[in-house]
């Protein structure tokens, strides 16, 4: 049924305060596929920027029955991190989730909705980082165009060249198992069964495993493996990844600092993240 456009958009913003330590830290790390040492090592710790996309998260809201959302028909569809300082490898930080607008694309197509949280460290007036994200409301379309018009297009990936650089990085099967510790506990990456109720063979990594996933392969060939250089990554999911695929990063220079991207899996011949961003220092 269609959702309540104008209740939403006044809905309180999701405060969230949270604390991370150095083994937090590390655990995300390693949940993405990271054995570098300055990633996993105490002494000198860098937390990896994508690290942004969990901290405050505040939870899967749209199962609230306050919303009124046909939560089992959300989809995660698109998600950005912009970093304005290097994320500290431990603190406390505070963030406030808001819905910044929903957009209608039909009774049978669904709707669209974008949701914010800016993130803070206690103490500080300066941010650290911004997350966006977009979630495809699959039984929630018809309420009327109410919002300011339509959703941006998706970044568009060069279809006349080649792409400049081309990584493969690796998942190991057990990569859910830990991924899903930093926060993300939906029984879809773990419980078989679950899985196969959702029309999948096995459970799949989370899609904001392969973000991090991909955002490795981003910093270890466009930023020279200098995770500080990346300042924001936006994409498209498109696809599921399976644990223990190998993940291709296909990635074409735009000019100063920009990038565009896109990841596969070649031995199904699919493309899992797509209309990819990269902008870097």
């Amino acid at each position: 049924m269609p959702l309540d456009y104008h209740r939403l958009m006044a809905m309180p913003t999701l405060d969230v305060r949270h604390e991370i330590s150095e083994r937090d830290t590390i655990l995300y790390a390693l949940g993405i596929g990271a054995r570098e040492l300055g990633y996993v090592y105490e002494d000198g710790l860098e937390a990896f920027p994508t690290i942004a996309a969990v901290v405050t998260y505040p939870g899967f809201f749209a199962k609230d029955p306050k919303y009124g959302l046909t939560w089992q028909k959300v989809l995660h569809a698109e998600q950005s991190v912009e970093i304005h300082r290097p994320f500290p490898s431990s603190g406390a930080f505070h963030a406030s989730t808001k819905i910044d607008e929903i957009f209608d694309k039909g009774a049978d197509k669904g709707a669209i909705m974008e949701v914010s949280r800016v993130i803070y460290e206690d103490g500080s007036p300066e941010p650290v980082a911004t997350v966006r994200s977009r979630s495809f409301l699959r039984g929630d379309g018809g309420f009327g165009n109410m919002g300011q018009g339509r959703p941006p297009a998706p970044h568009a990936i060069p279809d006349d060249r080649a792409p400049d650089i081309s990584v493969r990085l690796p998942t190991h099967e057990d990569q859910a198992l830990i991924y899903r510790l930093s926060g993300d506990y939906n029984p879809l990456h773990i419980d078989p069964e679950v899985a196969r109720s959702a029309g999948f063979d096995r459970p799949i990594l989370h899609g904001l495993c392969t973000y991090g996933v991909v955002g490795r392969a981003l910093v270890q060939s466009v930023c020279e493996g200098r995770a500080a250089r990346l300042k924001r990554m936006d994409v498209r999911f498109s696809s599921p990844v399976y644990p223990g695929e190998a993940v291709t990063t296909e990635v074409w220079h735009e000019g100063e600092g920009r990038a565009a991207f896109r990841a596969r899996i070649e031995s199904r011949d699919v493309t899992v993240i797509n209309n990819g961003l990269l902008e870097y220092q």
